[in-house]
């Protein structure tokens, strides 16, 4: 029973390594179930029997692949009960950062990220549900407590976008960075950049905050 346990283990994390490099070069419509379980090495029947369908198998390798690397790389590292909100808020870019810029991770990981946000499916919304949306929560309350308890939804979002705005930048442009500036993203280089983005980013929010406040009392 155990191994027969263990090559049903092995042929589902087959098919998902096999599936997001498929799903990473073609896409979701693109791709099909016999080339995926061609990659695989697995019976073409092995996907229903394990996910269902093609858009469950989807979904389950782009939860997986967020689930890995926030296991990983989780957005509370470092902090304790009693941490300030800056330092909150430096172990949160500093994570989001090693997330996006992490190389050990196989490559099919962001582009099929960045492939899913250009032509989101349904699956998108499911991981909004389940993974983004606790992180956006997490960093909204963190943004606040910078700010004001009372800061209008506006200021706390748009703030919000501009920190992650900075982080995805440097995954983004990353080819364009290295060429205009010659630096390569190892752990010390995103180190220093998830300091600079947290100074940068709390200079503005504490401005921000000083004009919302007297904004609210003209």
């Amino acid at each position: 029973m155990e191994g027969t346990d263990k090559k049903c283990n092995d042929t589902r994390e087959r098919l998902i390594q096999a599936a997001g490099e498929v799903f990473a070069q073609r896409g979701f419509k693109g791709a099909t179930v016999r080339e995926i379980s061609r990659c695989a090495n697995a019976n073409i029947a092995a996907v229903n029997y394990h996910f269902g369908d093609k858009e469950e198998l989807y979904y389950e390798v782009l939860k997986n692949s967020l689930s890995s690397v926030m296991k990983k790389y989780p957005p509370d590292l470092g902090v304790t009960p009693e941490s300030t909100p800056e330092e909150r808020l430096h172990a949160f870019i500093r994570s989001l950062l090693f997330r996006v810029l992490d190389e050990s991770r196989p490559t099919w990981h962001a582009r099929l990220m960045a492939r899913e946000i250009a032509e989101p499916t349904a699956a998108l919304d499911q991981l909004i549900e389940n993974i983004l949306g606790p992180l956006y929560g997490y960093l909204t309350v963190v943004v606040k407590q910078l700010i004001s308890d009372e800061a209008n939804d506006e200021l706390v979002h748009n703030c919000i976008f501009s920190i992650m705005g900075q982080c995805l930048f440097y995954h983004n442009s990353r080819h364009v960075i290295s060429k205009l500036y010659h630096k390569k993203f190892g752990p010390e280089v995103i180190e220093r950049l998830s300091t600079h983005i947290m100074r940068f980013s709390i200079g503005a929010i504490r401005d921000l905050g000083i004009l919302d406040t007297k904004s609210a009392k003209v």
